[in-house]
């Protein structure tokens, strides 16, 4: 036979197209481009991004000396952190309720959790910024991490139906006749939620972890409304930075904040490990 032998492109064969390639290509650009001419201007030693001087590492010294910046991002952390640890927990009961029982309400529930999702995050904003000046005022003064309860309370409620919804998702394959197995066994409610259910759900609270502390991070609409005047987050001083001028310092701090959310991508996407394991379906032993 040739050892080269061309195939028709079949018509679902989409990838096979150059029409298709061609679009994904120009999308990839349309994407990724503004993203790494960013980064690399982060690495300009001129003042002036558009004209190129030469390599220099001395706006990422600045930044990692800058303490404001530091204090900024110490902020985010924080409520990144404990924001998503609710939102895991009650995304998880909010999901495993949703699933498993039927009680009066429950479509209400499921729409209800689906609004600060589609809602515009600009509207979110205004909500909690009447919330916590009209209905339940945050005292302002406090010492930290106490300052940033309005925020970390804001974060939670936009966060913690993202993680709702991927822990459904993944319940939705699980096989309730573990459950009935466990429970033919002796098991009581509790020991099968941790020793049947927990497991099976494990990949999904990882990834909605993981998506929560992102979109937690990186918040700056919710954030900016909430925020007290003696409370900065990371993208809050990286915005303020931006409005006196698009520096090499601004440059820098903004390829750590988007390196950090490709690491915490990556990890997310790592630990979900093989599709067919997420999915329920774990692939078969090799027979040979």
């Amino acid at each position: 036979m040739a050892a080269a032998r061309k195939y028709p492109v079949g018509p679902l064969e989409y990838l096979r197209r150059w029409q298709m390639q061609a679009w994904l290509a120009a999308v990839g650009l349309f994407l990724y481009v503004p993203l790494i001419a960013l980064m690399a201007f982060s690495f300009n030693d001129s003042r002036r991004n558009i004209v190129w001087k030469g390599f220099t590492l001395k706006y990422y010294d600045k930044a990692f000396h800058d303490a404001s910046l530091i204090e900024a991002f110490g902020n985010s952390m924080t409520i990144a952190a404990v924001s998503t640890v609710v939102s895991l927990i009650l995304g998880a009961m909010v999901a495993l309720v949703l699933w498993r029982f039927r009680f009066p309400g429950k479509t209400v529930l499921d729409g209800a959790l689906a609004l600060p999702i589609v809602v515009p995050e600009i509207c979110m904003g205004v909500a909690m910024l009447v919330f916590f000046a009209r209905v339940m005022p945050w005292p302002q003064g406090l010492v930290w991490p106490l300052n940033l309860g309005a925020i970390i309370i804001s974060h939670i409620s936009f966060s913690f139906p993202f993680v709702a919804v991927v822990v459904r998702a993944r319940m939705a394959s699980f096989n309730r006749e573990m459950e009935e197995a466990a429970r033919d066994l002796g098991a009581g409610e509790w020991r099968t939620i941790v020793d049947v259910i927990l497991p099976h759900m494990a990949p999904s609270l990882v990834a909605g972890a993981l998506l929560a502390f992102t979109l937690s991070l990186d918040d700056f609409v919710i954030t900016f409304f909430t925020a007290g005047p003696d409370t900065v987050t990371f993208p809050v001083k990286v915005y303020s930075m931006v409005r006196f001028s698009v520096t090499p310092e601004v440059n820098a701090a903004s390829t750590i904040l988007i390196v950090l959310t490709v690491i915490l991508t990556a990890v997310a996407l790592r630990l979900q490990g093989d599709p067919a394991v997420t999915a329920g379906h774990a692939p078969a032993a090799d027979k040979s």
